[in-house]
């Protein structure tokens, strides 16, 4: 849990900027061409040095909670397993058969002792320990020790298990989050229940995660679901390297503009936090005792992604009020996000080709877009 010293000054931040009708601003406007979002070269090489090269959440913590369980599936085109062993450790694989490429579990969650490949049956452990071969006698000599799953550099860490999709290529995950672990420790993110998951399609990589950057659309693109409870055009922003904590105000702020700070009972209940993890994981949402997790993926073209929606809440809803609590919260995010931010991301995308725009221009008032950008530059290896 956050100490509540930190949150009355986000919360004192928050009032500040409601009371002035301002917002946390970059230093100047932001232009970024076009192309960002539409070449397909520069994309594949993006995606190959940002998703391919450095560390992503790739699973919560809780995905995988008990010994000899696995979560298994595609990301940017890599089949991927990560188990949690006999010993509690977490591990990710590629999902391929040292024998002959074959995936050796479906895509999903489960719990298993062993994966048994459904071509010609060789069996391995949840460490990826290649156990044993059928017809291992005919088949001829070999180094099992060295048949193993070809195994992901892996790190578990403040509720997520992280994982770099280029074999032998290690990170330190204390580097790779800086003081931003601190940030996702206050969340607890191991100790919640998880409610449910699903995949959404959704437009291009950029322009599906750039609204998840900026509270700047809330009271128009979302007027009937978060823009009733946020403030729109009203941000903190605060950056951990390329990680960057976002707080929205949320409407309530108006019952303690007027009050004094030792009688605001819970100053939490006023903003609404979101942690970015770079490159593409916000955990948004913690209110009411719920919490969603989103992971966007890029599709295999600059127009498509995947994004795992993850619903969890703070206990196992057991009273029908709980249930129902839960249901809202979930409706209310499946909403938002694929019939609001994604419809209207697909409607830009058609833009997109008919050169209306030579550049996108960010705002003031978009600051953690600027950084976001800024920061895939950095990593692509890019000027800007």
């Amino acid at each position: 849990m956050r100490p509540k010293e930190e949150t009355v000054e986000l919360a004192r931040r928050a009032v500040e900027h409601y009371v002035n009708r301002t917002t946390d601003q970059a230093d100047d406007t932001y232009a970024l061409d076009v192309s960002a979002y539409t070449d397909p070269v520069r994309y594949a090489h993006e995606v190959e040095k940002i998703f391919k090269e450095l560390p992503l959440a790739l699973a919560m913590s809780i995905e995988v909670a008990e010994r000899n369980s696995y979560t298994a599936m595609e990301v940017v085109g890599t089949p991927v397993i990560v188990t949690r062993d006999a010993d509690g450790k977490a591990h990710a694989f590629l999902n391929a058969c040292r024998h002959r490429g074959a995936p050796v579990c479906p895509n999903g969650r489960g719990e298993t002792r062993q994966f048994s490949c459904p071509y010609h049956a060789w069996v391995y452990d949840t460490k990826g320990a290649l156990l044993s071969m059928y017809g291992g006698k005919t088949f001829g000599d070999v180094d099992m020790e060295k048949l193993g799953l070809a195994e992901l550099p892996c790190a578990e860490k403040s509720g997520m298990i992280w994982v770099c999709l280029t074999p032998g290529k290690e990170f330190d995950i204390d580097e790779w989050l800086g003081d931003f672990a601190y940030e996702l420790d206050t969340l607890d993110l191991a100790n919640w229940h998880l409610h449910s998951q699903r995949d959404i399609p959704g437009p291009g990589w950029k322009i599906a995660w750039d609204g998840y950057l900026e509270a700047y659309h809330h009271n128009t693109l979302h007027a009937n679901t978060v823009g009733k409870y946020t403030v729109g055009n009203l941000m903190l922003h605060d950056t951990y390297g390329p990680h960057q904590r976002i707080v929205f105000g949320r409407k309530s702020l108006k019952d303690i503009a007027n009050a004094n700070e030792a009688d605001w009972a819970d100053p939490a209940a006023h903003i609404r936090l979101i942690h970015s993890v770079f490159p593409n994981t916000s955990v948004s949402g913690v209110v009411g005792d719920h919490c969603l997790v989103s992971q966007v993926f890029p599709g295999p073209t600059p127009d498509s992604t995947m994004t795992r929606q993850t619903i969890m809440c703070a206990r196992k809803p057991e009273t029908e009020e709980e249930k129902a609590a839960t249901e809202a919260f979930s409706e209310l995010t499946l909403v938002a996000v694929r019939d609001e931010d994604y419809d209207m991301g697909f409607q830009i995308q058609k833009t997109l080709m008919s050169k209306a725009n030579e550049a996108f221009v960010f705002g003031r008032n978009e600051p953690a877009l600027q950084h976001y950008h800024d920061h895939v530059a950095k990593f692509a290896g890019r000027a800007g």
